[in-house]
């Protein structure tokens, strides 16, 4: 007697795999679709009735992961760690006592570029049980126009949770560069911003809670493409931006409120990079995000620029520190790499010129390895590499005289 799949009807013959139960056979390409078609119907009633309960991760422990890969900015990491604590305990109990509705508080992140915003959102993801992912809001566009519409945020985060709908309706989501939707102007817009303004309006209903319709694989919408139906009111939005001139804005409405009676101590001096710590909605609303969006992200915390001290202990001090990696490149050769303290501040100093934050440093140590990473592979002699200032000085400096 010949063996058939009991649902295809094709011979042992014509398929790779059939797998025999009591009274009926299967072959493996009716197994992958039936796994398919669970996947995109959903788990079932038994296990959407059954909620499932999370371990809750307290703000100090999730401070603590942090602190692991993140130097300074405390301040940000103890809002990050508190609104993820609040989101885990939202997901737990849908109610309190008294019957009372606990409400997600998305956040805003403001910082200069290289200050550690994108890191702490990845450093999350590392540590959360929760489904995650990072959208970045430069690709986005109003819906109808070439771009990806909003809901493409949503997919992503349903493809990080491995195309569960559950999953995906208790996750984080990070917006990055959420400054470059904002509008041209404070006033409303009288013609069509797809890229700006129309994309915030987008993004009301999602950051506040609604069921987004969104195409499993991502892409844009067809009429015959089948949509999964996603609730974002159990979604954490955190949103982050250089806002790059924001200093401006708060400047001069402190400048206008330290007249007459408000007036600050005279002793009191403010340097530019001291007034992100001061904004306040008002501010964000004046470089171009609509109120309403605004009101959808009721956190708002400044990451501080970094300086000296700080930019030395990235380089040495984090899991992941750039000197580390770059020693463990050179040890995957054999090499032993040596870099002097003196080099190690020149660094930071000229991180600090370029104005690029953290990411200034990757670039300097780029272009001082640069060289010894081109030929330590090739010559099996070399088994050690120090790396002293006049070094250090010499590659920085022929640099210069080419960009001159």
């Amino acid at each position: 007697m010949q063996l058939t799949c009991s649902f295809c009807g094709r011979s042992k013959g014509e398929v790779g795999l059939l797998i025999s139960g009591i009274d009926a056979h299967i072959c493996e390409d009716c197994i992958e679709q039936g796994n398919e078609i669970v996947l995109s119907e959903g788990t079932g009633k038994s296990k959407k009735n059954k909620k499932e309960v999370l371990d809750l991760k307290k703000p100090k422990d999730i401070k603590a992961l942090l602190d692991e890969y993140v130097i300074g900015q405390d301040n940000a990491k103890r809002t990050l760690s508190v609104a993820v604590y609040n989101h885990y305990k939202r997901l737990n109990y849908d109610s309190v006592k008294g019957g009372v509705e606990l409400d997600k508080s998305n956040v805003l992140l403001i910082g200069e570029t290289g200050t550690g915003k994108t890191l702490l959102a990845k450093t999350l993801a590392r540590s959360l049980e929760v489904p995650f992912c990072i959208a970045d809001a430069t690709v986005l566009t109003e819906a109808g126009y070439v771009g990806e519409d909003v809901e493409s945020i949503i997919s992503r985060l349903y493809q990080a949770a491995d195309y569960n709908v559950e999953a995906t309706e208790r996750g984080i989501i990070y917006i990055d560069e959420i400054d470059k939707i904002a509008r041209k102007s404070d006033n409303p817009s009288i013609t069509r911003d797809v890229s700006g303004e129309g994309v915030q309006q987008g993004l009301l209903k999602i950051l506040e809670g609604t069921v987004a319709n969104v195409a499993p694989q991502g892409g844009r919408k067809h009429p015959d493409q089948k949509m999964v139906q996603i609730d974002t009111k159990n979604i954490l939005f955190i949103c982050g931006g250089a806002f790059d001139g924001i200093e401006k804005i708060i400047s001069r409405r402190m400048q206008a409120n330290s007249l007459g009676f408000k007036a600050l101590s005279s002793d009191v001096e403010f340097t530019e990079d001291m007034y992100l710590q001061y904004a306040i909605p008002s501010d964000v609303k004046q470089f171009g995000l609509i109120p309403e969006i605004i009101g959808r992200i009721p956190i708002l915390t400044a990451l501080q620029p970094l300086d000296a001290v700080t930019l030395k202990a990235i380089l040495l001090k984090p899991k992941n520190a750039l000197i580390r990696q770059y020693v463990a490149l050179f040890e995957l050769e054999g090499i032993e790499l040596i870099i002097s303290d003196e080099v190690i501040d020149y660094i930071v100093e000229k991180a600090i010129e370029f104005k690029l934050g953290a990411r200034g440093l990757r670039s300097v140590c780029e272009a001082i390895l640069s060289d010894y990473m081109f030929e330590a592979p090739s010559d099996k002699a070399i088994k050690e590499i120090k790396i002293g200032l006049q070094e250090a000085k010499k590659v920085i400096e022929r640099l210069r005289l080419k960009a001159a």
